[in-house]
């Protein structure tokens, strides 16, 4: 028989810390299908900073808007120059704990499946099967007029061959897996363009102002409508494309646990919040879990 989950105040629940908030995911998520919302949060622990952590949400610039890529050549030649730099390091990313945890709760057949909001590929690479990419990946490029798809690593290439030496000090990497250069270093910077026709190449990722594609967004209500609780781990659900679904969660009675450090926007709506750092109460969740079934 499920707990009856808490219900949720104006305020919010009251955030649970270290074992007490592993032991109430636990008893939450038992014999429940699980669909899980991932945001920043959990990659920072990979070494990918997040906009709207407790350590970054007063130091992270703007994210490149979509109007600024597409209509404005500077800001597109920033956007390229950051990333140049800022690539390697991104794509060395290796998952963490709690992309590993993610992937246990899969394999142990609790979790159905990852909604992220991630565009690093973290969870491809610590093995979970099931991930819809709400926002896309880095790791291809893709051209706004013919629609030719690289890779990023050829793409790389081709930058470094058309700058050669222009970037010679590290640079601190930021969130959008770009780097922080100042407006001298981004100077002169050449652009690549697309090898079939010229064009503009862009990312294929949704940047902010930009729509998810209705493909993408089909996949992720899809995965959600299997789940009987929703879990959020890592994210502020500052955002939107993420919040909507712990607001459809709590208008249909599903309930939500959110494992993440500082408050989120969702919390008004949630049964359960943790805060604490998903890459610590993730694997205890998955070893408890696991370990009594």
């Amino acid at each position: 028989m499920h707990p009856q989950p808490t219900e949720p105040s104006p305020q919010g629940v009251e955030p649970l810390h270290g074992a007490e908030g592993v032991a109430a995911t636990v008893q939450l998520l038992r014999g429940r299908r699980v669909v899980a919302l991932v945001g920043a949060g959990c990659s920072t622990g990979s070494g990918i900073p997040d906009y709207r952590g407790p350590k970054t949400r007063k130091l992270a610039r703007n994210p490149i808007q979509y109007r600024t890529f597409i209509g404005d050549d500077a800001g597109r030649q920033r956007y390229w120059a950051r990333s140049m730099v800022g690539w390697p390091r991104f794509r060395a990313a290796v998952p963490n704990a709690a992309h590993r945890a993610l992937a246990a709760l899969e394999q142990a057949g609790v979790l159905r499946g990852v909604i992220t909001q991630n565009v690093d590929r973290l969870h491809h690479a610590a093995g979970s099967r099931r991930v819809v990419e709400l926002h896309g990946a880095l790791h291809e490029v893709s051209c706004l007029s013919c629609g030719q798809v690289e890779s990023r690593d050829a793409l790389q290439a081709r930058l470094l061959a058309l700058n050669p030496g222009s970037i010679h000090a590290p640079a601190p990497m930021a969130p959008d897996g770009d780097a922080e250069l100042s407006t001298d270093q981004i100077e002169g910077f050449v652009l690549a363009h697309c090898l079939r026709c010229a064009g503009v190449l862009k990312p294929r990722v949704v940047f902010f102002g930009e729509n998810v594609p209705p493909d993408v967004t089909a996949d992720a209500w899809s995965l959600f409508d299997e789940g009987e609780v929703l879990l959020v781990v890592g994210s502020s659900l500052t955002v939107f494309s993420g919040y909507r679904f712990v607001r459809r969660a709590a208008k249909q009675g599903t309930p939500v646990a959110v494992v993440n450090r500082g408050p989120t926007r969702g919390d008004p709506l949630v049964q359960l919040r943790v805060d604490d750092g998903v890459e610590q109460i993730l694997p205890a969740v998955v070893e408890q879990l696991t370990r009594s079934g």
